[in-house]
């Protein structure tokens, strides 16, 4: 059995990996529609970036219900990972979305001279709030990998 993270090892690797994740949100007919987005952790909130008016929007609009999943590894030995699913909400063209646009210029290390000063027309943000997270950690040497 992996061992699990616990919360503050999940931020930690929330942090390390300020790059890509997996968003899974439900479409119009029930399926699962999986995507990798760029996302930043803002508190517990997990925020991603994106076009407005595209599927996984319309589907986050429809049914809030989303998962978000991050894993690293090459082989059983050590993979591990975080998947959190929560509520996700849509924020667009206000003063939340500047915010947000400013958070992740920051949080990729852009100098605050450099900051957006205005939300970018046509985007809109993801911002999920976690309910519940999982995490599985194969490469802990106390853990059982028979």
């Amino acid at each position: 059995m992996p061992r699990q993270l616990s919360d503050e090892e999940v931020e930690a690797y929330l942090d390390s990996r300020p790059a890509w994740a997996v968003l899974s949100t439900i479409d119009k007919d029930g399926f699962p529609h999986s995507v990798p987005l760029g996302y930043f952790r803002l508190g517990r909130d997990i925020v991603m970036g994106v076009r407005d008016g595209t599927r996984k929007v319309a589907n986050v609009e429809r049914n809030p219900n989303v998962s978000v999943l991050l894993e690293d590894g090459s082989s059983m030995a050590d993979i591990r990972g975080v998947m959190l699913q929560g509520h996700a909400r849509i924020v667009r063209g206000s003063e939340e979305a500047l915010q947000l646009a400013q958070e992740g210029a920051r949080a990729r290390g852009v100098p605050e001279s450099e900051w957006p000063t205005a939300p970018r027309p046509g985007s809109a943000y993801i911002r999920t709030t976690p309910v519940r997270t999982l995490s599985w950690d194969y490469a802990d040497p106390t853990s059982d990998q028979a």
